[in-house]
């Protein structure tokens, strides 16, 4: 199954390895490090150009990848659980 992540973007759920709220995790250093490293990687997907609300860690063929989405954590953890918004 998919989840839809905003824009165009949707990802399997099976990948998925967490749903991190923005503002509540960027307050630790650790966080806003793990990020900083990702995108100086090129590991960071932007989803949308708006006020990012949460970012998505999700390990695709090995490779962790960070989505930043402008969707809310707990409207995306809401959609994980809605078989409504799923593809298969």
């Amino acid at each position: 199954m998919y989840l839809h992540l905003g824009q165009d973007t949707i990802v399997k759920t099976k990948d998925i390895v967490g749903i991190f709220d923005m503002d509540t995790t960027t307050v630790s250093k650790i966080s806003r490090e793990y990020l900083n490293s990702a995108e100086k990687q090129k590991r960071t997907v932007n989803v949308s150009f708006e006020l990012p609300k949460s970012f998505i860690v999700v390990k695709e063929n090995g490779n962790q990848k960070i989505y930043i989405s402008q969707i809310s954590s707990q409207t995306l953890e809401k959609r994980s659980k809605s078989k409504k918004l799923f593809f298969e």
